[in-house]
This record gives structure tokens, sequence and C-alpha cells, in this order.
């Protein structure tokens, strides 16, 4: 598999993404052209709307199941596409679905196998896991077009244990949570950290592996490639370590 160019689309509520500086990565990077675009739903209908709406997920036990949305899920996902940071609570989309929403949206002269779409939005796409008989959230779903969840890359990694043992403590007590919060920040990504660019270039790198190799992911934590269940890990990899393992770099070199 071969890449001609590369689409990459911007998330307009998540400004600290520096969309131009991703574009110049990959093509430092991977040698590839870049053209940058802005939200994919910045000329979306109200049929994508109602799309979706009919992808949410309301029963996170159970594999998807088709939702017919009301009028005011509908309206609120118009009203998105021209202010997509609106949105105060977290709803979860089925990634697939939702992928499949965005395939159809991409123009039929942008569609051949060579031209290759990295989305960024701020939706949480989800994937059902028949491990565990249930959604998890998901930072990347790769393919073509491939979508990156800013809301999944900092819900989807799990935050350190003592987080959770502390915040559930202090809440059952009736404490104020943000001295806990203050206490554990900088151990995991917070909305509209200063580091989400630089994560978001290795969940790039695993797009582009995934589609030019069919292998996203790699298994040590030294490497970019890694798609860790810790927010720890993921810091690690993405900023301590920033860069392949041997393996994936002499991968890269024969790409």
């Amino acid at each position: 598999m071969k890449i001609s160019k590369i689409f990459l689309y911007d998330e307009p509520s998540v400004p600290e993404l520096k969309i131009t500086r991703l574009g110049k990565f990959i093509e430092d990077t991977f040698g590839i052209k870049v053209k940058i675009r802005k939200n994919i739903f910045s000329i979306a209908n109200d049929s994508d709307a109602k799309q979706i709406a009919a992808c949410r997920i309301f029963n996170t036990k159970k594999p998807f199941e088709t939702h017919v949305p009301t009028n005011d899920e509908i309206d609120f996902e118009k009203s998105t596409f021209g202010d997509s940071g609106k949105n105060e609570n977290i709803i979860m989309y089925d990634g697939f679905e939702f992928q499949e929403i965005i395939n159809n949206s991409v123009a039929n002269n942008e569609s051949d196998f060579d031209q290759f779409h990295i989305v960024f939005t701020n939706k949480l796409t989800c994937t059902y896991d028949e491990d565990d008989f249930r959604y998890h959230g998901r930072a990347i779903i790769c393919s073509n077009p491939t979508i990156i969840s800013t809301t999944g890359i900092i819900e989807a990694p799990a935050k350190p244990r003592e987080y959770y043992f502390e915040l559930i403590s202090k809440m059952s007590q009736g404490l104020n949570v943000d001295s806990m919060k203050k206490k554990y920040q900088g151990t995991y990504l917070e909305y509209h950290d200063k580091r989400l660019s630089t994560i978001a270039e290795g969940y790039i790198m695993q797009a582009i592996f995934y589609y030019l190799t069919g292998e996203p992911f790699c298994d040590t934590l030294e490497c970019r490639l890694n798609n860790p269940h810790w927010q720890k890990d993921l810091l690690y990899s993405q900023i301590k370590v920033g860069k392949l393992c041997e393996k994936h770099k002499k991968i890269l070199e024969n790409l």
C-alpha cells in the first residue's frame, strides 16, 4: 500500500493540536504531501446530523443498537457543526458507525486508496469489546479515514489508580476534590493540555503505520506506536521516549 497524499482535518475546539505543525511533522517523518482541511463537519448537512445522533450509545453493556434520534438530539448535532466546542457533556458514539458517516463525507475524487484521511474530532468514539462485553472509549480508530478523538486521548487511558481511590474517598466524605486533582496534576492529560500536539503525533504515526503495514501498535513502551491503557504509559512513550523503537525505525526507513 502506498500513500500519495494525506488529508488532515482540524478540530477547532482544540487549538492545542497545532494542526499546521502536525502537517509538517507528517511531511518530515514520512515524506508524504499533506493537505490541511477544516473540521470534517464544517460543510455537513441535516442528514449528517441525524446520522451522527443515531450512532449515540445509550447502553454501554450491549453491542450497538440503532437509535432513532429525537429532534433535540439532531438539533444539537447540527449546532456543533458551527461550534464543535459547545458540548459540555461527554457523549459516547459508536466508533465504526461514526467512521462510516465520515467515510461517506469524503469527496469521490479524494477517495482513492492512495489518498489517506486523518480526522480529528472532540467527539468520544467508542468500540464494543467482546472480551468484557462493554463499550470502551478509544483515542484512535484506524482505517481510512482514521478517527483520532481528542476526548478519547484524555478519557480512554486511565489515570493513576491512586487518583481514583482518593477521588472516591474524598467524594464519599463530601470533601472538595480540587486539591486532590492539583496533587496529581501533570501525571495525566487534561483538556486543553499543551502536550496534546506532541501526543497527537504518536497517534498519527499509528494511523499511518496501520494503513501501510496493517500493524499499528507496538508492545514496548519504548516506542511511539505503543497504545497504552494508562495515562502514565502514554506520557512515557510519547513525551519521555518520543521516538520509535529500533524495529519500527527500520520499518519506517523501508517505507
